[in-house]
């Protein structure tokens, strides 16, 4: 975006302001710096058509807004506003995932779960509605995604959450890789973005692994379930390679742990013998299934396994990934920085990040011009783009080798 001034006379719609929580703000300042010099960029070409720059909300440092949640030590909290909010369009941003904050309850130390992040997202809310512009909220992770859905008699929180959050004035609602959009249902009325990080993690991937051959002889796209299926068809395609798809054989006379044990995962597709095999879905949260999956594929003499996942829980630790990274199951695992990542998971050899920074940059300072984010929600141009440069590059460097 800061290669092309694509806004001409938009005008912003409101003052941007961006309401970091404390669970995101590393990842909230890098989105900043991008918003700061997409601006910089777009602020001299406006210069440079002499066009009008009575107002543009362009000429700050940063769109950070100075705020706080301080907790009180019975646990309660409020939300603290360190400056005006009057007029302005707000991007609260938080990270229902992150772990590593605590806080004090009569005296003993607790760690935020999703449901003490979600309370002060609605403190943010609660605090500045009143006289903002708007409110939008940012929440790469959607709070209680993976109870989207009614079996029996539980309760439907995802859509509750989605419903609160709108009755207390949010406008718009972005997410990524929901583990169901079709959640939004429950929202039918208002605006729920849901945006899927295939573009940066085809291009992490590309610069992360060496030697790779894009081609049906070569590689192949893998769904370890049922619910990964688009992502999987949707990559393949472009790629143009084949697919293939695990499911789990459950044993459904038994519950452990919430749920019915996995007896066997079950392969769909070609042979992935000699291949490099992208496993691909929304998150990995203890990581047994996508192992198991990866032990399976190699056991099927896959040459390289590569898990790629929106979300990197980990919510088991890292020692079982280290165990089959060494006994090489797996050759590298790729997700997104979208949520918090602890510092022994950016110290495995087999761990890269796929940045999203500059990519929520540009939804926010899209969805602040009111211009379209139809490329944002599609980006398979793009993505066809960077396959053909790479695949471009790949025969050049093997002409030049044969010419060795």
């Amino acid at each position: 975006m800061s290669n092309n001034y694509l806004f001409k006379d938009s005008l912003p719609v409101a003052p941007l302001k961006l309401a970091a929580l404390e669970g995101c703000k590393d990842f909230a300042s890098l989105v900043n710096d991008h918003i700061v010099s997409f601006r910089r960029h777009d602020l001299e070409e406006l210069k440079r058509r002499k066009a009008d720059l009575n107002y543009r909300g362009y000429d700050v440092d940063s769109y950070l807004l100075n705020m706080s949640c301080p907790r009180f030590g019975s646990g309660e909290a409020k939300a603290v506003m360190g400056e005006s909010v009057r007029g302005t369009d707000i991007f609260a941003m938080v990270d229902v995932t992150n772990h590593s904050l605590t806080y004090k309850m009569f005296g003993n130390v607790n760690h935020m779960s999703p449901d003490d992040h979600f309370q002060d997202l609605k403190r943010i809310i609660g605090a500045t509605a009143g006289t903002a512009h708007r409110v939008n909220v940012v929440m790469p992770f959607l709070y209680e995604s993976r109870q989207h859905k009614k079996a029996h008699r539980e309760s439907l929180d995802c859509a509750m959450a989605l419903e609160e959050l709108v009755a207390m004035g949010a406008k718009n609602i972005i997410t990524f890789d929901a583990h169901d959009p079709r959640v939004q249902n429950a929202i039918p009325l208002h605006c729920f973005d849901n945006f899927m990080p295939t573009y940066q993690f085809v291009k992490t991937l590309f610069g992360h692994t060496k030697d790779l051959l894009i081609d049906k002889e070569h590689f192949m796209v893998i769904s370890p379930d049922e619910g990964a299926m688009s992502r999987a068809v949707y990559l393949a395609n472009n790629l143009s390679v084949d697919m293939g798809m695990f499911y789990k054989r459950r044993d459904y006379s038994r519950i452990e742990n919430g749920r019915n044990p996995i007896v066997a995962h079950e392969f769909l597709g070609s042979s992935v013998e000699g291949k490099t095999v992208l496993i691909i879905d929304d998150m990995i949260s203890s990581g047994e299934s996508m192992l198991d999956t990866a032990r399976e594929l190699k056991d099927r003499k896959a040459d390289k396994v590569i898990i790629c996942c929106t979300f990197g829980l980990f919510t088991n630790g890292l020692e079982k990934f280290d165990e089959f990274y060494e006994k090489e199951y797996i050759d590298s695992v790729i997700t997104t920085n979208l949520i918090y990542q602890t510092p022994e998971l950016l110290s495995r050899p087999w761990y890269a990040a796929a940045d999203l920074s500059k990519f929520l940059a540009a939804i926010i300072n899209a969805l602040n011009h009111d211009v379209s984010i139809e490329r944002s929600l599609s980006p398979t141009q793009k993505l066809q783009k960077l396959i053909q440069s790479y695949r471009s590059a790949e025969k050049k460097l093997k002409d030049w080798e044969e010419e060795m």
